[in-house]
C-alpha cells in the first residue's frame, strides 16, 4: 500500500462527507492510503490578494510546515479551494524572501519554511503520479451512455502558474471521465464562476449562475456535472432546490464529486452518501438496484 500524505480541509468532514469517503475507498481500491496530515488546520478558505495581508498566510504554511516535519515531500489535497490556496501560499514563500522571512519570524514556536515542499491536487496524483491505466484497470461498472460534464470553477486551474491544467482548455476530468468508460461533454461555462460565496447574502446572483451552469451543461447533453469544490458542489446541487421555487421549469442536473463518480465505476457507490444531495443522482446513474449491494 502506498502512502501519500493528504490534506482534507474543513469542508470534507463536515459538508463534503461523500467527497473525503469516496476519495479513501477509491484510493484504497488503487493500494493508496490518503495518510491524514496530523494537527492540520484551515488553510484560510480563499487566498488573501491583500499585498500586505501575511497574517493570513500563516494557516496555510503552517500545514506545509508540519507535512514537512511529518518527512513528507508532497502534500495532496482534494479541495480546489484547498489545492488553490496552499499552492499560492507555497509560491509566496518560495518567490519573495523578504515576505517570508516576515511569515517565519511571525511563526516562532514552528521551525522555518522555504518552500520545499511541492502542493498536489489529487487530479494531478492519478494522472502524473499513478497513471491512467491503473485507474481504467480498476474499472468495474464502466460509465457506458453516461454523458458527464466538467466543471472546473475559479480555483482548479487559475491563474496559470499555480493551475493543474490548461486555463482556457482544461481537459484533466474529461481525462477521467473516458478512463471511468463515461463520455465527456464540452459545455461553455466549465470555467463559469459559480458565484462563490455570494450564495450568503446574494442568493438571487448565486441562483442566475446556477441557471445558467447546469442548464447549459444540461443543453450540452450531460446526465451529470463533476466538480472537485464543496461550495461550487453548494450552489449547484443545493441551490438548485431553491432554483426550482423561482423556475419551475427548470430541469434538475445531478452534481457529483469526481471521486463519486470514480467510486460508481469501481463498483462502490454506497459510499457516497447521495441520500445528502439535494438532487438525488441516483437514477441517472441506474444504481436504484445496485446502492444496498456492493462487491
Amino acid at each position: 500500500m502506498r502512502d501519500i500524505t493528504y490534506y482534507p480541509g474543513c469542508s470534507l468532514k463536515d459538508t463534503a462527507k461523500g467527497f473525503e469517503a469516496s476519495a479513501v475507498k477509491v484510493s484504497e481500491e488503487m493500494n493508496v492510503n490518503l495518510k491524514e496530515l496530523d494537527r492540520w488546520n484551515c488553510c484560510g478558505t480563499v487566498y488573501s490578494l491583500t499585498d500586505d495581508n501575511l497574517m493570513k498566510q500563516l494557516g496555510p504554511i503552517r500545514n506545509l510546515i508540519r507535512a514537512r516535519d511529518e518527512g513528507s515531500d508532497k502534500l495532496y489535497t482534494l479541495c480546489s479551494m484547498c489545492d488553490n490556496t496552499l499552492k499560492r501560499a507555497n509560491l509566496l514563500v518560495r518567490e519573495e524572501e523578504d515576505k517570508r522571512d516576515k511569515i517565519n519570524s511571525f511563526m516562532d514556536q514552528e521551525s522555518d519554511y522555504e518552500g520545499s515542499l511541492e502542493v498536489r491536487h489529487y487530479l494531478e496524483f492519478l494522472q502524473d503520479d499513478l497513471g491512467w491505466g491503473e485507474v481504467r484497470d480498476r474499472v468495474e461498472e464502466p460509465l457506458e451512455d453516461l454523458n458527464v460534464a466538467s466543471y472546473y470553477g475559479c480555483m482548479l486551474t487559475r491563474p496559470k502558474d499555480i493551475g493543474l491544467d490548461d486555463p482556457h482548455n482544461p481537459t484533466i476530468l474529461g481525462e477521467l471521465v473516458e478512463n471511468l468508460g463515461g463520455t465527456p461533454v464540452d459545455f461553455p461555462y466549465e470555467s463559469e464562476c459559480c458565484g462563490s460565496y455570494n450564495t450568503v447574502d446574494n442568493k438571487e446572483m448565486v441562483l442566475n449562475k446556477t441557471q445558467t451552469i447546469t442548464a447549459g451543461a444540461r443543453k450540452s447533453g450531460a446526465d451529470v456535472l463533476i466538480t472537485s469544490c464543496p461550495l461550487c458542489h453548494f450552489n449547484l446541487d443545493s441551490r438548485q432546490s431553491d432554483l426550482l421555487e423561482v423556475a419551475p421549469n427548470h430541469k434538475p442536473l445531478p452534481v457529483l464529486y469526481f471521486t463519486q463518480l470514480m467510486a460508481v465505476a469501481f463498483g462502490y457507490p454506497k459510499v457516497n452518501k447521495f441520500d445528502e444531495h439535494a438532487i438525488d443522482p441516483k437514477e441517472v446513474l441506474k444504481l436504484e438496484n445496485k446502492v444496498g449491494s456492493e462487491r
